[in-house]
């Protein structure tokens, strides 16, 4: 693992079009619900079985809720043989300090009640 990478470089990153494979360890629910975009899910629980996926990838950085098991994820994914060249990083304060800063993705919903884009008379 390369260290840890701050959510400021991680956008800088996405902006640049960089070469870069965000890893979301969370379940798919919560990958569902709201992610970084163009990041890609791969729980925490399969990256063992999935690790082989990342031997193409010269950047890879893992994230989490809070940036504590993407830690883990980083060390997991450059122990493996494949990815020894790769720089691996965890982003540091996790998705909730990037989402604070820049927002998550969330997938489209539909309205159903036309009041609820109605602004506010006050």
């Amino acid at each position: 693992m390369d260290g840890e990478i701050s959510p400021d470089e991680v956008k800088d990153l996405l902006e640049d079009d960089a070469d870069v494979r965000i890893v979301d360890i969370r379940d798919a629910q919560s990958f569902t619900h709201s992610h970084i975009p163009d990041s890609e899910n791969v729980p925490f629980h399969e990256l063992t079985s999935r690790v082989e996926e990342f031997e193409d990838a010269d950047h890879i950085v893992t994230v989490c809720p809070h940036g504590k098991a993407s830690v883990q994820a980083a060390q997991l994914i450059s122990s493996y043989e494949g990815t020894a060249d790769a720089r691996v990083e965890s982003m540091a304060g996790g998705l909730e300090k990037y989402g604070m800063k820049y927002g998550l993705a969330r997938p489209e919903e539909k309205e159903t009640d036309e009041s609820a884009n109605a602004e506010s008379p006050f």
